[in-house]
């Protein structure tokens, strides 16, 4: 058994060449705030979900993404509804956020 249920990623990756990344779309922020709701959710910990920045996942050109593994699902976002979506959907029910996958 894995130690956490659930590991989300977020890229929070800066380049240093000023070139397309997902720190230009308040990626730590959005890190912060999911992080903070699975914290309140009472989510966090070993055996349930763990929220964790990390650095260039490669996939800049698609805007700011994550990944949720051991399910391998990228998403993208735009705002806090869209991570209040893929915590509430996908991380509490199990059902991928079909509008948000890359």
């Amino acid at each position: 058994m894995s130690y956490y249920e659930k590991h989300v990623f977020f890229c929070t990756n800066i380049r240093e060449d000023g070139g397309q990344c997902c720190s230009q779309h308040g990626a730590q922020e959005m890190r912060d705030y999911a992080k903070s709701r699975i914290k309140k959710l009472d989510l966090n910990g070993a055996g349930k979900i763990r929220i964790n920045s990390a650095g260039c996942l490669d996939r800049c050109d698609e805007g700011p993404v994550l990944v949720v593994y051991p399910d391998a699902v990228w998403y993208t976002y735009v705002d806090k509804e869209d991570i209040d979506e893929i915590v509430d959907q996908h991380l509490v029910n199990g059902k991928v956020v079909e509008r948000l996958k890359i």
